[in-house]
């Protein structure tokens, strides 16, 4: 069974104008991603602020990245919550509006076990019966998924992926001992490890930065042997943007390239003044340096 993408997937910002979800930017950012040879577009993640959206913000934005992106790339959209049966109904809705599979977050605050987490997911999978992108991302849930668990959620027909955030390349590693890689795609979850991940047989990335350099990450991937060198100056673009927490910085740089005004939703708050023009200097040397 082929993986649902190898190389760059994006997790997509949601833009803003006056505290409104900009659609229009959606659709020119989707063109743009796409132009700019993106392998998957991940709708309502982390990325998008999804906490902040109403449902039906969620929904509007799905159909307007499906409407856009007219079956281009594998549209990916997160439906995961620390509720299963919303996550179920989440789901449901977003197969309904025609997406091509859905990625589920570890539940978070009420937390469970491993054994909760299997039925949990496999719940959802089975009831949806559309391709799972599971997420582990213990630094933001205080919750992972242990290698023998993927394990077994592996065997599930629908569960097909790891969005890997834990930064732990043993972890990758004994998942790899531990499942089919030829059908279960394993994808870093973090921009600044991909030359690794890559390295240590990883089939992709969920990136961050890519909403801006998409054309450039994916050049990370495809490029085994210029690797190291073509990463240099994303990974000076990284550390400019840990100025703050994903994602507060991307939003700016997308901003700077026309895609929604420079917005976040509370709880989250924008860059002050010099962290922007900081950022922005950076962000003109990483272009600078790709013209060349």
């Amino acid at each position: 069974m082929a993986h649902l993408f190898e190389g760059t997937g994006v997790a997509l910002i949601t833009p803003f104008v006056e505290n409104e979800v900009d659609y229009d930017a959606i659709r020119r950012q989707v063109d743009f991603l796409i132009e700019q040879n993106i392998q998957s577009l991940v709708v309502n993640g982390t990325t998008a602020e999804n906490p902040t959206l109403t449902n039906d913000e969620k929904d509007q934005v799905l159909k307007t990245v499906i409407d856009a992106n007219q079956s281009r790339v594998p549209v990916i959209v997160g439906t995961g919550t620390n509720n299963t049966q919303q996550s179920i109904e989440a789901s449901l809705r977003a197969k309904e509006l025609g997406a091509d599979a859905i990625m589920l977050i570890t539940p978070y605050y009420l937390k469970t076990s491993q054994r909760g987490l299997i039925q949990h997911f496999e719940t959802i999978a089975n009831q949806t019966k559309l391709p799972v992108v599971l997420y582990n991302v213990p630094s933001r849930t205080n919750s992972t998924i242990e290698p023998e668990t993927i394990q077994t959620l592996s065997k599930n027909e629908y569960i097909v992926a790891l969005k890997d955030a834990t930064n732990d390349f043993e972890y990758l590693k004994e998942i790899q001992s531990l499942v089919d890689t030829d059908s279960f795609a394993l994808y870093s979850g973090n921009d600044d490890n991909i030359t690794t991940y890559y390295d240590k047989g990883g089939h992709g990335v969920i990136s961050v930065v890519a909403n801006v350099i998409p054309q450039a990450m994916q050049d990370i991937y495809t490029d085994s042997n210029e690797r190291a060198s073509r990463f240099k100056p994303i990974e000076a673009l990284l550390d400019a943007m840990s100025v703050d927490i994903n994602p507060i910085p991307i939003k700016y740089l997308a901003a700077l390239e026309g895609f929604g005004n420079y917005e976040v939703r509370l709880p989250l708050v924008p860059l002050n003044q010099s962290e922007q023009t900081e950022l922005k200097h950076a962000y003109n040397q990483f272009k600078e340096g790709a013209q060349e």
